[in-house]
């Protein structure tokens, strides 16, 4: 399979639109075939188009986008597996959880200071959640009130989806950087630093037993960063999009699914053609889902030839860091939000090198330097979500998928996986015949 020319064509629900592929494509599929478009090419719109290849049983996956690689946000992604919290616990959930602590330490007999155990910030607001929906059940009206405005105020992703999101994708990628396709896919092993000028609130973050060799670093080790009182070291992954999109394309292709160079101004252009479409569109979903809470936070990085450089620095903030990768180090960074400013900004690279030289004084020595922006989709939450479209009496299911902001990389095969199955359940709707009412 490969790349669809701009025709017309008819799914095997009976659709017929989306420019003229049917006579060329269709003719000899079997009509059960669920067609399926997945608009947006970058890491989170290719590896989900993957995932559905797998998961979905007989179903064509076309993904339809106006860039694919190399001109895509996650081009411009450094690629580091380290996670990023997506949002942190609210005014609201902060008044909640105040309530539900002095509500646990009398259930618990005493103080939880005075106990020899206490949730670990990971799993706290998880337990937080468990107590009030417990509440709610046994009729208890504070509970039942709580339960009403956690909906209302709370759109962070819990602690736990996001680890179990990290643990798919670094065991996926784990998989390929201890496989031949390795160097084809961009990904490998790098170890390094993470490094804080005060002790952080939790000095094991939740995903320390994901990455391998986890530790807190030596009063020796550091040494190297004289500004800095606590650090981290570990081993993770790095994923370099320019080579891993690619990969992932080829994959998408093998499997008999197509790509179309298009850009798509409502999704509903996509109807009557594909049966269920995955909007993977990232900062496109403020005008396709008419999502308002979707904005950009301008990312510029410094690509540079410094080939003695092999260990990550992350500062604790994320603000700056050095990433050593198989041709360049990508230095960083900036955090700008709602920039939509793609051109690059010759202070920010003063900026950017003068800190990460801080860091490490031999980048004075690097060479060849490239800017890079990029603009990441931040929510406040991760959008993972079904959504039936209605129109003059047609149905359109869509799964939306977008809102990873800065840690998209991290996380990405986690949540392609999860949306896979939301478009699974989709087919086997559509799939499943609605009973006849009886006259």
């Amino acid at each position: 399979m490969g790349t669809r020319p701009a025709k017309l064509w008819e799914t095997s629900f009976g659709a017929r639109d989306f420019g003229g592929f049917q006579d060329c494509f269709f003719r000899d599929r079997p009509m059960d075939t669920a067609q399926i478009a997945v608009v947006g090419a970058g890491v989170a719109g290719l590896s989900t188009a993957v995932c559905i290849s797998k998961l979905v049983p007989r179903c064509s996956v076309t993904i339809v986008s106006d860039k694919f690689t190399p001109d895509t946000t996650s081009d411009v992604a450094a690629g580091m597996l380290i996670p990023h919290t997506y949002s942190v616990l609210t005014a609201s959930w902060l008044s909640m959880a105040a309530v539900i602590l002095a509500l646990w330490e009398a259930e618990a007999g005493g103080s939880l200071e005075a106990r020899s155990w206490r949730p670990a910030w990971a799993t706290w607001q998880d337990l937080i959640s468990t107590k009030i929906q417990k509440l709610a059940r046994s009729g208890n009206l504070a509970g039942q009130l709580l339960v009403t405005t956690s909906r209302e105020t709370n759109t962070d992703t819990p602690i736990h989806k996001q680890k179990q999101w990290f643990r798919e994708t670094f065991n996926h990628l784990f998989a390929i950087a201890n496989s031949a396709e390795a160097g084809d896919a961009g990904v490998h092993l790098v170890s390094g630093w993470q490094i804080f000028q005060s002790t952080p609130t939790e000095e094991v973050p939740f995903w320390a037993d994901v990455v391998l060799g986890f530790r807190k670093m030596t009063e020796a080790e550091l040494k190297k960063f004289p500004q800095h009182v606590f650090g981290q070291a570990f081993t993770t992954l790095k994923c370099e999009c320019p080579a891993y999109l690619p990969w992932l394309e080829k994959r998408i292709k093998g499997s008999g699914g197509w790509t179309v160079t298009r850009r798509i101004e409502d999704l509903w252009e996509l109807h009557p053609s594909f049966d269920v479409v995955v909007n993977c569109s990232g900062l496109g979903s403020r005008e396709l889902a008419g999502d308002s809470k979707i904005f950009p936070v301008r990312g510029q990085v410094l690509q540079v030839q410094a080939p003695w450089v092999e260990h990550f620095i992350r500062d604790g903030s994320g603000l700056t860091y050095i990433y050593p990768g198989t041709s360049h180090v990508t230095l960083g960074g900036t955090r700008q939000k709602g920039d939509w400013n793609l051109f690059p900004d010759a202070e920010n690279s003063r900026e950017i090198l003068s800190r990460c030289c801080a860091l490490e004084p031999s980048l004075h020595g690097a060479c060849n330097i490239r800017e890079k922006v990029g603009l990441r989709p931040y929510r406040p939450g991760v959008r993972l979500q079904t959504e039936l479209l209605v129109r003059d009496g047609q149905r359109l299911p869509v799964v939306h998928h977008y809102g990873h902001g800065s840690g998209g990389i991290s996380v990405h095969w986690g949540t392609a996986l999860e949306a896979a199955r939301l478009v699974s359940e989709c087919v086997h709707a559509l799939r499943t015949p609605t009973p006849k009412s009886q006259l």
